[in-house]
C-alpha cells in the first residue's frame, strides 16, 4: 500500500506522473513538514481514507516549499495536475492559483458537508475572498510568535519576557553585549525574514495603516512609519541577527536555534512539535511579538480541489474526512495549538507550551496575515527583494519605501 511518498523530481515529471494515475487514485500535493508527528498524521489520514474506500489509493506527494509552489505553477499551465493540493490562504499565495484557474469552486461542497458550521471563523475568513465562489478548505490556522532559549536570556541578564517593542530592542542589546545574536533567520527562502518586517510594520504603523499598506491603499513613500519600519529592519539586520543569514534556509536556522547559536526565532505554533522532537520544551519559552496593537500574526493553510481532477467528489470526501471532528481530535496539537474544527480542544496531556499558545490566541485582539498572503504575487516578489536589500545594508530605508511605491504605481 503506497500512502506516503517524498518526491523530489522535476515538476514536469511529477505532473506527468499525476496524469498516469489509475482511475481511483487520489493524489494530494502538500509541502514537506518537518515534525515526524505531522508526517505521521498525513500518513494516517491517507490510510484511514483507503480503509473506508477500498478501491482508492491515496498518494501524498511532499515537496519543499519553493518546489511545491513551482509544481503548482506548472500544473496551472498544464492539463494535468493533482486532485487535491495544499496552499496558503490569501491573495498572494492561494489566490495566485485561484486566479490561474487551478482551483475549483467548492460552494456546493460547503453546502453538502456543512463546513461553514464545522470550522472556525478565523480559519474560514479567506475562502470567500477570491472574487466569486468559495475556494479551499482550511485544515490549519497558525499563530506566529517569539520563541526564546531561557538559558541564553538568563546568560544575558534578561529576567522577563519583553512586553513592549522597546523592551525587545533592549533585550537584543543585552544579548549582543553577551555575544549572543538575538535572532536566527533563513534569508535564502525570502519569506522567513519577511516575518520580522511584517511585525515591524505592525509596530511602527499600527493596525489601520499597516492594513492600508498591505492592501495597496496607502502610499509607501509618503507614509513615514513605513520608512521607520525599514530603518528598524536595517538595524536588526546589521546588529542583532545571526550572520551570515542570506545563505541559510529556514530548516538550517532552526538547527542553529537548537544549537544555542541565537536566542530567538519568529515562528509559528507548529514549532512546539519540532522542539519537542529535537530538544527539551522546558528549555524554551514563547511570547507574542510586542507590536503594540495586540493583534496576532498568523495565517491559514487550505486544501484546494484542483480544476484538473476528474474526481472532485472523492477529493471533497478526503477533505471532509481530514477536517472531521474524529480525525482532528486524534491529531490535536500536531499541526498547531488550535484545531480548525470548532469542537476539538487540546488534549489533557498537551504540553505547557501548547496550552500557553491557547492563551495567546485567546488574548489576541484580532489577527493580521503574512505579507506574502496579503500581497498579490508580483508585489510579494518585490517586497522580498526590498527586505533582503535593506537587511543586508544594500538599500537605505527611504529608498526602500520609494522602491515599493514605485513598483506598486507601475503595475496599475
Amino acid at each position: 500500500m503506497k500512502t506516503l511518498k517524498r518526491l523530489f523530481a522535476a515538476s514536469a515529471l511529477a505532473i506527468a506522473a499525476a496524469g498516469t494515475a489509475q482511475a481511483e487514485d487520489l493524489t494530494v500535493w502538500i509541502i514537506s513538514y518537518s515534525a515526524e508527528s505531522q508526517v505521521k498524521a498525513l500518513q494516517t489520514a491517507a490510510e484511514r481514507f483507503e480503509k473506508s474506500h477500498p478501491d482508492v489509493n491515496v498518494e501524498i506527494v511532499q515537496r519543499g516549499v519553493d518546489e511545491h509552489k513551482t509544481a503548482l505553477r506548472v500544473a496551472a499551465g498544464s492539463d494535468k495536475g493533482p486532485d487535491v493540493y495544499m496552499s496558503w490562504a490569501g491573495l498572494g499565495l492561494g489566490g495566485e492559483y485561484v486566479k490561474a484557474g487551478l482551483s475549483r469552486d467548492l460552494t456546493p461542497y460547503y453546502s453538502q458537508y456543512g463546513w461553514d458550521s464545522r470550522l472556525t471563523a478565523p480559519s474560514l475568513a479567506f475562502a470567500s475572498s477570491y472574487g466569486s465562489g468559495k475556494h479551499g478548505v482550511p485544515f490549519r490556522f497558525s499563530g506566529e510568535g517569539l520563541y526564546y532559549n531561557k538559558a541564553l536570556f538568563e546568560q544575558a541578564g534578561i529576567t522577563e519576557e519583553p512586553k513592549s517593542y522597546e523592551e525587545l530592542v533592549e533585550a537584543a542589546k543585552k544579548l549582543k553585549e553577551a555575544g549572543i545574536p538575538a535572532f536566527t533567520f533563513g534569508g535564502s527562502v525570502n519569506w522567513h525574514l519577511m516575518r520580522l518586517m511584517d511585525e515591524l510594520l505592525e509596530t511602527t504603523c499600527g493596525a489601520e495603516v499597516h492594513d492600508q499598506l498591505k492592501s495597496l491603499q496607502a502610499d509607501w513613500n509618503k507614509t513615514e512609519c513605513a520608512t521607520k519600519a525599514f530603518a528598524e529592519m536595517q538595524s536588526w539586520g546589521q546588529n542583532y541577527i545571526l550572520s551570515p543569514f542570506m545563505g541559510v534556509d529556514q530548516k538550517q536556522s532552526f538547527t542553529l536555534f537548537l544549537a544555542k547559536r541565537a536566542a530567538m526565532m519568529l515562528e509559528g505554533d507548529w514549532l512546539v512539535s519540532q522542539i519537542k522532537e529535537g530538544g527539551n520544551l522546558d528549555d524554551y519559552g514563547v511570547f507574542p511579538f510586542p507590536n503594540g496593537t495586540e493583534r496576532l500574526y498568523g495565517f491559514a493553510e487550505y486544501f484546494y480541489i484542483s480544476s484538473k481532477t476528474s474526481k472532485p467528489d472523492l477529493a471533497a470526501e478526503f477533505i471532509d474526512s481530514f477536517t472531521s471532528t474524529e480525525f482532528q481530535t486524534e491529531i490535536a496539537g500536531v499541526f498547531g495549538a488550535l484545531s480548525v474544527n470548532k469542537e476539538v480542544k487540546l488534549k489533557d496531556d498537551a504540553s505547557a507550551m501548547h496550552k500557553e499558545w491557547t492563551e495567546i490566541f485567546a488574548q489576541a485582539k484580532g489577527t493580521f496575515v503574512n505579507g506574502d498572503q496579503a500581497f498579490p504575487l508580483d508585489v510579494t516578489t518585490e517586497y522580498f527583494r526590498v527586505i533582503n536589500d535593506v537587511a543586508a545594508g544594500r538599500l537605505e530605508p527611504q529608498a526602500a519605501a520609494g522602491a515599493m511605491q514605485t513598483f506598486i504605481g507601475n503595475r496599475k
